[in-house]
């Protein structure tokens, strides 16, 4: 990325400046102590309403600087115009968001710590930002922070795509589960009910072979004894036909177990991940403040330090009169 003039510079840091000071005037102006009290609304609607305006005009003032910019420098390529196109869309976004959050709940502790945090941020990102565009006269730090921004937002969205899905899919087998279970049950009820239907039709073929006599004792018994092979079969053919329901309904229930196992493992996994990011967010939110706290340190001892020098300028430039004054009148006398 070519550098930006130093007039340009001067503009750009100017309004990243004052973004600075909107920034930490919207920190103080928002504390938790608001809750309760009965002003609070009227307090916080006029601040507010007046940062949010300044604010607005602000994002507007640092998109025509960027306008202005590509348009002058024919000289440079169409990728550097449209990463600065893309940078002040993506600030007037956040801007808006932000205002957004605010305008809905801005007394609510949960709102006030999400102003605090996303304030935090973003004065991180443009305190970096203005540290750039100081040194090296580019702003790659604001376009790098508003695609990890976007990234996290990414994958975020996946994540939890991902456990929609899974628990869907988690839903619809249990449901096919229970269905089967249901059409075994039914099958294997009725096939006892056939087994115990066969059994009573041997029990009264067989009462009905001593009923007849000796007579008819050989075809009687040939009679049983092929009924009793053909209903044998059957009920062997019904005993198979059960044990492979049973395995099928075994196997069913370990394949449950395993995708049950599976997903709680995948969910662990996603919840550690979670964790990880948010210690992470954590951690650069606390040295990001405290990057900012040096920054302000070092801020008010150059403002002490300058003062000095002007007021030793002033002593000097003083006494330079002086002299000047009774050399003059030296000059007059002689």
């Amino acid at each position: 990325m070519e550098p930006l003039s130093p007039l340009d510079v001067l503009r750009v840091s100017t309004v990243l400046e004052g973004c600075l000071d909107q920034l930490s005037i919207l920190g103080y102006i928002m504390p938790v102590s608001y809750e309760g009290r009965p002003d609070s609304e009227s307090l916080v609607c006029d601040d507010i309403g007046r940062i949010l305006q300044h604010q607005r005009k602000l994002q507007w003032k640092f998109k025509e600087l960027m306008s202005s910019k590509s348009q002058s420098l024919v000289r440079k390529p169409a990728q550097d115009g449209e990463q600065q196109g893309d940078a002040a869309g993506d600030l007037k976004r956040s801007n808006l968001m932000f205002s957004r959050a605010l305008e809905q709940d801005p007394l609510s502790a949960e709102s006030l710590l999400k102003v605090q945090a996303d304030r935090q941020f973003a004065a991180g990102v443009i305190t970096e930002t203005l540290s750039e565009l100081q040194e090296f006269g580019t702003f790659q730090n604001l376009l790098s922070a508003v695609e990890v921004e976007k990234d996290k937002k990414t994958n975020l969205y996946n994540i939890i795509v991902s456990e929609e899905e899974g628990r869907r899919r988690m839903k619809a087998l249990q449901r096919q589960l229970q269905d089967i279970r249901k059409e075994k049950e039914i099958e294997l009820q009725r096939r006892n009910e056939m087994i115990a239907h066969l059994k009573d039709q041997l029990q009264e073929m067989k009462a009905k072979t001593g009923l007849e006599g000796k007579y008819v004792k050989k075809s009687c018994e040939l009679q049983v004894t092929q009924g009793q092979k053909i209903c044998g079969e059957h009920e062997h053919k019904h005993l198979d036909e059960i044990q492979r329901l049973k395995d099928k309904t075994d196997e069913e229930t370990r394949s449950h177990l395993e995708i049950e196992n599976f997903l709680k493992h995948h969910q662990t996994e996603l919840e550690e991940k979670l964790e990880f990011w948010m210690e992470k967010y954590d951690k650069d939110i606390d040295a990001k403040q405290h990057e900012l706290t040096m920054l302000k340190t070092a801020k008010a001892n150059d403002l002490a330090r300058l003062q000095e020098l002007a007021k030793q300028y002033r002593e000097c430039e003083q006494v330079v009169m002086e002299d000047r004054v009774e050399e003059n009148e030296r000059k007059h006398v002689m």
